[in-house]
């Protein structure tokens, strides 16, 4: 069976410094992989080198056996910064991030805010939002029409307890489901899915 998402020899180098190389890894449907290791063994750099926003120095990354240019659509990037714009709503942050490529209704942004607890928030500017509150409008992207591959840098950075304990479950269920999540986070996960594994970069730093 092809990979969902699949990496040979992959190499990188940022500002001189070599961070890993000939790496490989290979997804299936249902896999969870944490990547893990010390600040700055590459964690946020081999992410992007999966989602295709940074080109290896050596190797390549393939989804779905196919190179990763002009598949922007079949997978899900939430960076570690929200990467909602300040003077719009969640409701048109939302549409304006799902315009490309899967276009949601009204009421299916609505019901995905419902769902980060932010009923009452949809047409207030995101930068009265409190940290947290931006994050989890970035978050209700999860709960939209998604593709299967979700690559998700420190998605749990200024959650709450209870938005810790909802975003676990709604991964795990994602994979348990058949999709496939790839993260990077410092906190300890407690609800692993049953294709979970740990990808440590500080053991194989070049």
């Amino acid at each position: 069976m092809t990979p969902l998402l699949q990496a040979s020899a992959l190499t990188c180098e940022r500002d001189g410094r070599l961070l890993f190389e000939q790496l490989d890894l290979s997804l299936h449907a249902g896999a969870m992989l944490q990547v893990s290791g010390p600040n700055g063994s590459g964690k946020t750099s081999l992410l992007r080198l999966l989602a295709g926003l940074m080109a290896p120095t050596d190797g390549q990354v393939l989804l779905e056996g196919a190179a990763l240019a002009g598949q922007g659509a079949s997978l899900l990037w939430i960076g570690h910064a929200a990467g909602i714009k300040d003077l719009l709503s969640p409701e048109e942050n939302l549409a304006w991030l799902t315009a490309l490529h899967r276009p949601a209704s009204r009421a299916a942004i609505w019901q995905a805010l419902e769902a980060v607890g932010l009923r009452g928030f949809e047409d207030v500017a995101c930068h009265t939002l409190s940290a947290g509150q931006q994050r989890r409008v970035a978050l209700a992207r999860l709960y939209l029409d998604s593709p299967p591959l979700w690559i998700l840098d420190e998605p749990f950075t200024a959650l709450d307890k209870q938005g810790v304990a909802q975003l676990e479950q709604h991964l795990a269920q994602h994979c348990e489901a058949g999709g496939t999540v790839v993260l990077t986070t410092h906190h300890t996960l407690s609800h692993l899915p049953s294709g979970y594994r740990e990808l440590d970069l500080g053991r194989v730093a070049a």
